[in-house]
């Protein structure tokens, strides 16, 4: 198996004006840390409190420059994070943004944000950020800062998401869960939509560092905060995407939560470190990850390219013999445990991760292999021809999610009878694709830019039917067409178009009842769905269609004979041989 770099985080210097707690970068700086330093001025300066702005050990910009070139060799379109220390304290921070920019790299900052105002915001708009991910561990202020090291960074950090906003940079929300802001996580989420960023990550400490001292939250909590997240992550889903990282097993607690959840579907593979993510250090080492110091190579005697194909370090995690409860483990390729955490507590990467409470057997010890598509990283060729402006747009999204999109849209085309994708083939099937998009990652959303949401208005009819819908579902179906009609372009919805959308559901449900099983559908069809769904809201929502259906003999039969229609035509498509 070839294995390709997805996403690079690049640590570009130990240099920060602040002195966070948990810093996991190794500095000789020997300020305390559990007190909050009155040194506002730190904020706006260049004056370094993790570590020297420059001890002569960090890359050169003609050495990034050229770091990024081999990168570009293997990987041109692959996720390039910036980070630190804080990276807006290196000089040449925009010059390297833009080199990898025109590469073609999706480039993100990670940032305290204490730097960032309208002019800068601005600056790193024309440089060729994507986005920026900004540290923000509380709804305290002093909470914060107490964290950060340094009075007045929470409204620092505040004054940049709003700066960054203003210039149209899209915003992520990076809060590190602890002891002392565990209880706010939901309402960190709750702040983080309201403020209209676009991504919330719940990052788990990695006893490293500065973190190595620090007391965690215990196992149980970290389980908790995992359930938490993914309940939050539904709660959000099509407004804001909220994830966890640093904890590959937050795919386990998806799995036992909803088993046919999309974010399996899109990527199951567990702990990404070394497989298709490794970390850059400032002294230009590669490591499997930031939490791990074990270099993998030095870039300043060999080509990125060399250390990624030749370490025995990313072999050994490439090769994936992992050991005590971890190797035992229904879940091994679903999540695999955090390598990080093994390593800091064993010294051998391979070894369990001990933070995790999971006692494997508890699903009969058979190993969980997904029948779910994971299509990250999915590696697809072009089978119909692209429009040279569709394949520009193509280029946009990320090579690990660029493999989904050209399936995806070819099937699409299709089914379509279209022999070219076009731009706006590639806006319909996104349109298609609305369902799955809620819970992937939002670089979907660079397919088609969406302006400013306009007010909705609805046609006397189209109320009028929505008003027959049973209680249970009428609030989802007033906000699935709203969502629906701007995609769409549409100001007012009517009945018409309410039609348009019953019978695409349709199609769609149909691909689902075939998948069950299925190719005609009576009302013994919602208890073999019952049976197949362990998720316990499911469940009651299935019972009261059942009920409300049989309330409704009249109606029962146009729906069951709709149904039908669409279930004979996917049943036809399915049967179809495969061309070539």
């Amino acid at each position: 198996m070839k294995y390709v770099p997805h996403v690079i985080s690049w640590n570009l210097t130990k240099s920060c004006n602040l002195a966070c707690s948990h810093c996991y970068l190794p500095t000789n700086n020997h300020i305390q840390h559990h007190t909050v330093v009155e040194q506002p001025d730190l904020l706006k300066t260049s004056t370094a409190s993790c570590g020297p702005q420059d001890n002569g050990q960090e890359l050169s910009t003609e050495s990034a420059i050229q770091v990024i070139d081999d990168i570009a060799d293997i990987n041109p379109n692959l996720i390039l994070i910036l980070t630190g220390g804080e990276p807006l304290l290196r000089n040449d921070i925009y010059h390297l943004s833009r080199h990898a920019s025109g590469k073609g790299m999706m480039v993100l900052l990670g940032t305290n944000a204490c730097l960032i105002d309208t002019r800068v915001a601005k600056k790193l708009k024309e440089n060729g950020f994507s986005g920026i991910g900004i540290s923000l561990d509380s709804l305290d202020p002093d909470i914060h800062d107490s964290i950060r090291g340094v009075k007045g960074s929470w409204q620092q950090a505040i004054d940049g998401i709003d700066a960054c906003q203003k210039e149209g940079l899209e915003v992520q929300i990076q809060t590190t869960v602890f002891k002392r802001n565990y209880d706010e996580i939901a309402k960190l989420v709750a702040f983080a939509n309201e403020k209209g960023v676009k991504v919330f990550n719940l990052f788990f400490l990695v006893c490293t560092g500065r973190g190595q001292d620090l007391t965690d939250i215990s196992p149980e909590q970290y389980e908790n905060a995992l359930q938490q997240i993914y309940q939050l992550h539904t709660l959000y889903e099509g407004q804001m995407l909220v994830s966890a990282k640093c904890a590959p097993h937050y795919r386990r607690i998806a799995y036992e939560m909803n088993p046919e959840s999309a974010l399996l579907k899109y990527y199951s593979g567990g702990c990404p470190a070394g497989t298709n993510y490794v970390r850059i250090s400032p002294e230009g080492n590669v490591t499997p990850c930031p939490y791990m110091d074990t270099s993998c190579g030095s870039l300043k005697e060999k080509s990125f390219r060399e250390i990624w194909d030749t370490s025995t370090t990313l072999e050994e995690l490439r090769d994936a013999n992992l050991k005590g409860r971890c190797g035992e483990c229904e879940f091994v390729s679903i999540c695999k445990g955090c390598r990080a955490r093994a390593l800091a507590t064993t010294g051998d990467q391979m070894a369990e991760d001990a933070w995790c409470d999971y006692k494997p057997g508890k699903y009969g010890g058979e190993k969980i292999v997904l029948k779910a598509e994971n299509t990250f990283g999915l590696k697809k060729d072009f089978e119909l021809s692209w429009s040279e402006e569709a394949r520009k747009r193509l280029e946009k999204v990320p090579s690990f999610g660029r493999g989904m999109v050209i399936k995806r849209v070819e099937e699409y085309a299709r089914e379509k009878g279209v022999s070219q994708v076009t731009p706006d083939i590639m806006k319909e099937a996104k349109e298609r694709m609305a369902v799955d998009k809620k819970m992937m990652f939002p670089f979907l959303s660079l397919l088609k830019k969406r302006g400013k949401s306009e007010k909705i208005e609805w046609s006397p009819e189209a109320l009028e039917r929505v008003k027959n819908a049973p209680d249970f579902v009428r609030p989802g179906i007033y906000k699935l067409m709203e969502i629906r009609a701007r995609e769409n372009r549409y100001k007012v919805i009517t009945s018409e178009f309410l039609s348009e959308i019953r019978d695409e559901s349709m199609k769609f449900a149909s691909k689902r009842m075939n998948k069950l099983g299925f190719d005609e559908l009576d009302l013994g069809a919602f208890d073999v769905a019952k049976l197949k769904t362990k998720n316990r809201k499911k469940k009651d929502v299935i019972d009261e269609i059942k009920d409300f259906l049989a309330k409704r003999s009249g109606t029962n039969e146009q729906i069951i004979t709709k149904f039908q229609k669409y279930l004979s035509q996917e049943t036809n498509n399915f049967n179809k041989p495969e061309k070539g």
